[in-house]
């Protein structure tokens, strides 16, 4: 494995677009097993809203700003912070390395995720959605994350990749 010197700003950049498309993927997961668990898509978007508002917000059905745009402002930030680990992580990898093997790190930050949601910090912390779904919609909308998380990380290496062609064929940027 070769390491890539990349910068705190450049591995930010790129977390923002693949936290942000992990967290979308999986709050679209959440509401499509909110609505069919449950009847209620805003559910499980409002579970990490607990964080904020205590252990009942999670037992909110409706959508409100109180609950679910919080809840989602809640689980964006914490998507956002995974994927700085996982931005870290692709950082080890050979910049040649197949796309497929873009999912590895992935899963491996998805399931670090996954233990600290529900292992290691105190219970109002947990995302609050997995009072409310069962274990198999939590597989999914854990998988969602990681395909979010690996997607992302794809969209920021195809435009990486393509400037640094565009730089190096125009031969105006010296490297």
């Amino acid at each position: 494995m070769s390491p890539v010197n990349w910068t705190w700003g450049k591995t930010f950049q790129k977390a923002a677009v693949s936290g942000s498309v992990a967290s979308i993927l999986s709050t679209i997961s959440l509401a499509i097993l909110g609505k069919s668990e449950l009847d209620k898509t805003a559910a499980p978007v409002n579970g990490p809203s607990q964080w904020i508002w205590g252990r009942h917000a999670p037992f909110k059905n409706r959508f409100s700003w109180q609950y679910t745009v919080v809840g989602y402002a809640i689980h964006h930030a914490a998507s956002i912070f995974w994927a700085i680990l996982h931005e870290k992580h692709q950082e080890q990898l050979d910049p040649t390395v197949s796309s497929r093997a873009l999912i590895i790190p992935a899963i491996v930050t998805t399931a670090a995720a996954y233990v600290v949601d529900f292992y290691v910090v105190p219970k109002r912390l947990t995302p609050g959605f997995e009072q409310r779904l069962s274990k198999g919609a939590l597989f999914i909308v854990y998988g969602t994350f990681a395909l979010g998380l690996a997607g992302g990380a794809l969209i920021t290496r195809y435009y990486s990749v393509g400037k640094t062609k565009r730089k190096k064929s125009s031969n105006l940027v010296p490297e």
